[in-house]
């Protein structure tokens, strides 16, 4: 017998052990309790849900997912990689249902964004179900607020979950629409573009609170339209009016104007079923000169912010950049990397971006809950908002319309803010409608 209890011909089952991929690792390094990284969904639908049928559904689509069913593995010191571990179940209850109350969705909102889901607990998602309001006629509907551990996931990723759940719940197919057809390009690197080396603006603070974390406010905004032959897309207008909403916030704030950068993501996976579950973007900066937000030829920005968008899109690229590939190449601990990573972050605090915009487009899935639920109408997302940048953009589009969520951090701004910025980011976004 073996010290196991094993005989010495038998097999031993280990875990499924997955290494952090690049994205994982970084997020590990630097999580804060004070402004937790998670990304929050939040989907509306016009009916109610049965409680127990939800939670078998979920359930089974985490199973369908298997790659989220995991955790984090205890490793010792010495380890040069942190490491998922595959559990094949849940370890912890992933759906709850909130009482009915005036203030349940902001109550759950404010949980979204103060606690993450833990990374020892398989899996690092959760899911609440809340009433929703009572509509004009008397209706009342169901709001799903799905909170997610970005060290182990991203937005698109966990809506493929939920997609899945929903077809499970409603028996209704749930293929992805295919994505919009463009004419093949082949764009060339952009010239005239602000220095990498300069350092960005800055979101000038607000009225911040004392206390910290983040704050959250959602609101509904018609898509803005575009000619026909137009040479840009939506997502190139959404940029264009980020950009001048925050050059209009640090002039009403008495910041002198400076380049800008604005982080987006960028997903190339499929959105079916054989969607890779994970961190799955990568990260590229758009940049913007001072002059160029503030000489007023929008019709000249929206063309240039395109073509330097689709140069973006088109280089190949680590999903952090070539740096963060080679900070967490496994030679040393993963321990003595994490130091290294957290002192070279506040380093490199005055070079980061000024905002992000993180624009998930057309929700692929129609996210139909049978006949009971219905079919989602609107769908927000909520990106981290963590000091230095301080305040994030994330859009998306349901039923012919727009859903925008602005997330800032406590310590640069207040609510009183983010009502601003959202007047402006509304009143950009109808001038690009114009400029043409």
């Amino acid at each position: 017998m073996t010290a196991l209890g094993h005989h010495a011909g038998d097999s031993v089952r280990l875990p499924v052990r997955i290494p952090f991929p690049v994205v994982d690792e970084v997020a590990r390094h630097c999580l804060q309790e004070e402004e937790p990284e998670t990304v929050l969904i939040e989907v509306h639908l016009p009916g109610r849900l049965d409680p127990s049928r939800l939670r078998k559904a979920f359930t089974k689509a985490l199973h369908h997912h298997p790659r989220i069913l995991m955790h984090e593995a205890r490793l010792p010191w010495y380890a040069r990689r942190y490491a998922w571990e595959l559990t094949g179940g849940p370890e912890v209850e992933s759906v709850t249902f909130s009482p009915p109350g005036q203030d349940a969705l902001r109550e759950a909102r404010a949980r979204a964004l103060a606690q993450a889901p833990p990374l020892a607990l398989s899996p690092p998602i959760r899911l609440e179900v809340v009433p929703g309001p009572v509509a004009g006629d008397g209706t009342v509907g169901t709001v799903l607020v799905l909170t997610v551990h970005h060290t182990a996931l991203d937005g698109p990723a966990c809506l493929r979950i939920l997609a899945t759940a929903a077809e499970l719940y409603g028996g209704r197919d749930h293929s992805p629409a295919a994505p919009p057809v463009r004419p093949p390009e082949t764009p060339d690197r952009p010239a005239h573009t602000p220095s990498p080396w300069v350092r960005p603006a800055r979101v000038a603070p607000g009225s911040p609170y004392p206390s910290p974390g983040n704050g959250l406010l959602v609101t509904e905004l018609p898509v803005p339209q575009r000619p026909k032959a137009a040479p840009y897309t939506v997502n190139d207008q959404l940029m264009v009016a980020t950009a001048l909403t925050v050059a209009r916030w640090n002039e009403e704030h008495g910041a002198r104007p400076r380049p800008m950068r604005i982080t987006m993501p960028v997903d190339d996976r499929p959105r079916d079923a054989t969607m890779p579950i994970g961190n799955g973007t990568r990260l590229v900066e758009v940049p913007f000169s001072a002059d160029e937000l503030t000489d007023g030829d929008l019709p000249a920005l929206l063309r240039r912010t395109a073509r330097r968008t689709r140069a973006l899109k088109s280089l190949p690229r680590p999903q952090l950049g070539h740096g963060a590939a080679l900070l967490t190449a496994p030679v040393v601990p993963v321990v003595w990397r994490a130091a290294v990573t957290r002192a070279l972050r506040r380093a490199a605090t005055p070079w980061t971006s000024t905002t992000l915009l993180s624009n998930i487009g057309r929700i692929p899935y129609p996210m139909d809950f049978g006949e009971e639920g219905g079919r989602a109408h609107a769908v927000w997302f909520s990106a981290p908002a963590r000091m230095p940048r301080g305040l994030t953009f994330t859009t998306a589009s349901t039923a012919g319309r727009l859903h925008l969520a602005l997330r800032w951090s406590r310590a640069l701004l207040g609510d009183d803010d983010g009502a601003r910025l959202r007047d402006l980011f509304e009143h950009c976004l109808h001038a690009t409608e114009e400029a043409p």
